[in-house]
């Protein structure tokens, strides 16, 4: 017979809201108790309740995480974000949920990692459709598809590359803050490798003989940059046997592919390296995500910093799950990675009503938005135009936007929601993923019908789309 466990946390709750600067009063009003009883917790007069510490869970998901909860309390917390799939018509009562998680661990883990392979392969039949509807029947994917996918399965985050990435980086930094200097690369580079450094215009973004020992990096680069090409051939040459290893074991089919991991490898180490994991994690909440403050403390760019923050998914100290993309003046997505709910078109462009498209004609500002997908999820996204210099009047900047969000769950943690009305249904702009795959039958917006509906065509009457969704 199982003994129910009484778990006092007083400290921990303290903790908590001392560090979201709340008081009792509006601790006890997220918690949905009185402030007598939160005292009686906080003075572990009392110990907590399952339906407590699923209301802890799901308040304050990342700082109860950190609290350092038992494997129970953990199997509780992914068996509830699973049960609340819509998929699923309500969720599970709190206890009942508690009871399954501590009483019958074997059939929740089960059930946890069954979902889990639920939602992947809802993702691979989606790839599958998208590619039909794209006219690529065979579903044969191109190398840089291949590599994408990789690491969109890998939850875009590669653990003993970030670990030894984190060693690395930790060893560099000394007394000179959070990040290691461009000096403490090139030194190194030079002392482990025996690489001199170049830096010469007219030349590629960067460059490296092998056998001379020579990297050349274009100097006509932002400091940002230049400091992230040191970091990449630091990372392929330092982690070199940890890098192999992990390609040795993603099984892609052709070499272009095998090479292209490689160089995104190195890069994910590259971003490792200026901004180790943990002590970005915390600087990261500690500015609540504030991009320009974070790129400022590690002297990354606003890119480099919106990427990092997508790859903060490691098991023991989980960051906001959060989405991260570039969309190219046409609307083509160049880079995409979420660890929410939502995902992105592989082919075509993205919904038309989501903010980043905005951004792109509006460079070096940042807009925000609120949106709902079909599923009923609501997204906090922040989106930015920018513009990258060609180095040349010959060639023409690039222009692109990048988009970061995360669902409306973790709006506490994100400072771009502040001033948002989460709960106002007017407030929200209703997106899709892309036309083929949203279901909304109502979309001023649309471009093309859903893959997946038939379409009714009215010779006398029209609409904003001449048919409708059947």
């Amino acid at each position: 017979m199982s003994v129910k466990r009484r778990i006092f946390a007083g400290s921990q709750l303290r903790n908590l809201r001392a560090a979201r600067n709340l008081r009792q009063a509006e601790m006890a009003d997220r918690l949905d108790i009185s402030v007598s009883y939160l005292s009686q917790l906080e003075n572990d007069d009392r110990p907590l309740s399952n339906a407590l510490l699923e209301r802890l869970a799901r308040e304050f998901p990342l700082d109860w995480q950190d609290v350092g909860a038992d494997s129970t309390e953990k199997r509780l917390v992914a068996l509830r974000e699973a049960t609340a799939d819509p998929l699923f018509a309500e969720p599970l009562p709190a206890e009942q949920l508690a009871r399954i998680a501590e009483q019958q661990p074997g059939f929740a883990e089960r059930f946890i990692a069954l979902h889990e392979a639920y939602r992947r392969t809802g993702q691979r039949l989606e790839m599958v459709d998208e590619a039909l509807a794209a006219d690529n029947a065979s579903g044969t994917r191109l190398p840089w598809e291949e590599v994408r996918d990789w690491f969109h399965f890998a939850n875009n985050y590669v653990d003993t590359i970030d670990r030894a990435a984190e060693a690395l980086s930790i060893g560099l930094i000394g007394d000179h803050g959070l990040s290691p200097l461009s000096e403490a690369l090139e030194q190194q580079l030079a002392i482990g490798f025996s690489v001199s450094v170049r830096y010469e215009s007219n030349r590629g973004l960067r460059e490296f003989d092998p056998q001379m020992g020579h990297l050349v990096i274009d100097p006509a680069q932002p400091a940002e940059t230049r400091r992230f090409q040191l970091a990449h051939q630091l990372a392929a040459l330092a982690l070199k046997a940890e890098i192999a290893s992990v390609i040795a074991a993603a099984t892609l089919r052709s070499p272009a592919g095998r090479q292209l991991l490689f160089v995104g490898l190195c890069n994910y180490a590259a971003s490792a390296i200026l901004m180790p994991y943990r002590t970005f994690r915390e600087e990261a909440r500690r500015l609540r995500h504030d991009i320009d403050r974070l790129a400022h403390a590690f002297g990354t760019s606003f890119e480099q910093t919106c990427q990092r923050l997508s790859t903060l998914q490691r098991a023991d100290a989980r960051g906001v799950p959060f989405y991260f993309c570039k969309v190219d003046m046409a609307g083509n997505i160049t880079k995409r990675h979420s660890a929410t709910r939502l995902q992105f078109a592989r082919f075509g462009g993205a919904c038309p009503l989501w903010i980043v498209h905005e951004a792109v004609a509006i460079p070096d500002r940042i807009l925000v938005q609120l949106a709902e997908t079909p599923d009923g999820v609501r997204y906090v996204s922040m989106a930015k135009g920018l513009v990258k210099p060609s180095g040349s009047f010959e060639r023409s900047p690039r222009r692109y936007a990048l988009a970061l969000g995360c669902e409306a769950a973790h709006a506490d943690e994100f400072v771009y929601a502040d001033g948002l009305d989460l709960a106002s249904p007017h407030r929200m702009e209703k997106i899709g993923v892309s036309c083929r795959l949203c279901p909304r039958p109502d979309c001023d917006q649309r471009a093309f019908p859903p893959s997946d509906r038939a379409i009714l065509v009215d010779p006398d009457q029209r609409g904003i789309v001449p048919y409708r969704i059947n």
